[in-house]
């Protein structure tokens, strides 16, 4: 798939690009060719690459997981969303260093794999309103999810239904980010509901079309 293509998917969808393994001249390339979210998975790192491009108007996610040790070099970035919050001790933890508002995505384990992190499908909606209820600097805004680790399509799309059923049950809760899909399965998961996708791989490999 070509940058054309995934910029021209639908105007509902929006593509974070995961720059995890690309330095700072590779994002100003996508940056000017209309890409202008961006993901990152070490709290050094966004910080690295946010400074080298402080002249651009680049809007920064935090993907990754994130360390105790890290909560404030991560809040001295401002992201303008956390998406990987996996659970309510980490939320009390940054929650209690903010002095503004941060918009966070609850990581949910839908694939139930152990070798995710991320809520456990059962407890996800009750953490998202404990969050929601004790952490009054995190605007929860919806969820984010791996799909399953599998070779097998249908064990992909489950583990992507079953995130899209819970973020579907928390909309009246004000939750309007259903963060999943990758490189590998992005089409599947915009299938099951996404709006929001994480590209690395299948975007930076275009590179050579610019």
């Amino acid at each position: 798939m070509k940058l054309d293509d995934i910029l021209n998917l639908n105007k509902n969808i929006r593509v974070v690009a995961a720059s995890k393994y690309v330095d700072s001249d590779v994002i100003r390339v996508f940056f000017n060719n209309g890409i202008t979210e961006f993901g990152e998975n070490q709290v050094q790192a966004l910080s690295n690459k946010k400074e080298a491009l402080k002249d651009l108007p680049i809007k920064w996610h935090f993907i990754g997981n994130l360390q105790s040790n890290k909560i404030n070099l991560l809040l001295k970035q401002k992201p303008i969303l956390w998406q990987s919050c996996n659970g309510i001790k980490i939320a009390k933890a940054v929650d209690k260093r903010l002095d503004y508002k941060l918009d966070v995505l609850l990581e949910v384990n839908s694939a139930q794999e152990s070798s995710k992190s991320g809520v456990a499908v059962e407890k996800a909606l009750d953490e998202y309103l404990q969050i929601q209820e004790e952490c009054k600097s995190l605007n929860l805004c919806g969820l984010m999810s791996i799909g399953a680790n599998s070779n097998n399509t249908k064990e992909i799309q489950k583990s992507f239904e079953l995130t899209y059923k819970l973020f579907e049950s928390l909309q009246k809760h004000g939750a309007k980010i259903c963060s999943m899909g990758m490189s590998s399965d992005f089409e599947l998961a915009i299938k099951c509901g996404s709006n929001m996708i994480r590209l690395g791989s299948i975007l930076f490999k275009s590179l050579k079309n610019f």
